[in-house]
């Protein structure tokens, strides 16, 4: 079966939220992606297979050089395919077309493999302030 990728690709709010509810173990119910996505987004990356969604990446930016890799997620039984290192590569196609220069991620250890090694970003110094 063949795995389609588009770019601000149609996102219905309960579908998006029952995948980032598998995806990040919270309960569902989250609710208006598609309201944040258009207010807060450069754009982001849909994954489907037979026209359901099971894959998602957001690209928040600065509105100039700096773009960031967000929530990306793929659906338990398509994880280990590469789905969400493509979400993430045309991500980067796309933020690099739309002229930024950089593009940010940050990653719990266990996905350290996956942005550095499938990815090929690069590890670099950061900080992180709970708020």
């Amino acid at each position: 079966m063949t795995i389609t990728y588009e770019w601000r690709g149609e996102v219905e709010d309960a579908a998006l939220d029952a995948l980032h509810a598998e995806g990040f173990g919270y309960p569902a119910g989250h609710g208006e992606w598609r309201a944040r996505l258009l207010r807060h987004s450069l754009g982001w990356v849909c994954a489907r297979r037979e026209g359901c969604l099971i894959g998602f990446v957001n690209v928040a930016w600065d509105g100039g050089d700096h773009a960031f890799v967000l929530d990306t997620v793929v659906a338990r039984e398509h994880r280990s395919h590469g789905v969400g290192a493509e979400l993430v590569a045309t991500a980067a196609r796309q933020a690099r077309a739309a002229g930024c220069a950089w593009l940010h991620v940050d990653y719990e250890p266990d996905l350290r493999r996956f942005y550095l090694e499938s990815c090929g970003f690069r590890e670099t110094a950061a900080g992180l302030l709970a708020l």
